[in-house]
């Protein structure tokens, strides 16, 4: 039985994984655009599914969202700017980083990229001024992208531990029993056989 475990695997896992998750992605920053070109082009009842969809995770108020041919996008413009920023993060992500980095970025990234939609939705709950919804996208953008680099690095590390968990595990090492240890010889009790 071969026990050699090799430091390195060579395997497309992590590639796998990240072509999924973009595939993913990018089909659902598509049904953002394609709910209000359905409803447009007479297929209400496909518009209004996708709608629903993501009325889950948006207001989807008209007066803060994107219109397209007379009919607002899925999702407000600051979760358009969220959808769009990862996932055009996510498509470059390989050039930025390997795949196969399991590291996220201190916390604090994440918090300071919150920082400006913070700002932008205060300004306007507070009526301090209007915000506007190209602001609403450049700062949900923002955190959506820097998102990316706290998922995917989640992601790859859970591709690489499927890959782990597959391979058989080589043979334990085990110590001696301390008995055993005391009864072997030593060359302590022949002096003469010392160096």
């Amino acid at each position: 039985m071969n026990t050699y475990v090799p430091q390195v695997v060579p395997t497309r896992r992590p590639l796998v994984f990240w072509t999924v998750s973009a595939a993913t992605v990018m089909a659902l920053v598509a049904l953002v655009v394609v709910a209000p070109l359905a409803a447009a082009g007479g297929q209400g009842e496909l518009a209004q599914v996708i709608y629903r969809a993501f009325a889950v995770l948006c207001h989807q108020r008209p007066d803060r969202s994107y219109f397209i041919d007379g009919h607002k996008l899925a999702v407000c413009s600051r979760c358009t700017g969220l959808y769009a920023g990862f996932a055009f993060t996510l498509l470059l992500y390989p050039l930025i980083r390997s795949l196969r980095t399991t590291t996220t970025p201190p916390p604090s990234w994440l918090l300071l990229a919150a920082v400006p939609l913070g700002i932008d939705f205060s300004v306007k709950f507070f009526g301090i001024w209007e915000n506007t919804h190209t602001s609403r996208l450049l700062t949900g953008a923002l955190l959506g992208s820097v998102a990316v680099f706290y998922v995917v690095p989640g992601l790859m590390d859970l591709s690489l531990r499927s890959l782990q968990a597959s391979k058989p595990r080589p043979a334990k090492f085990t110590l001696a029993s301390p008995e055993r240890i005391a009864s072997a010889p030593s060359d302590y009790s022949a002096p003469e056989r010392r160096i």
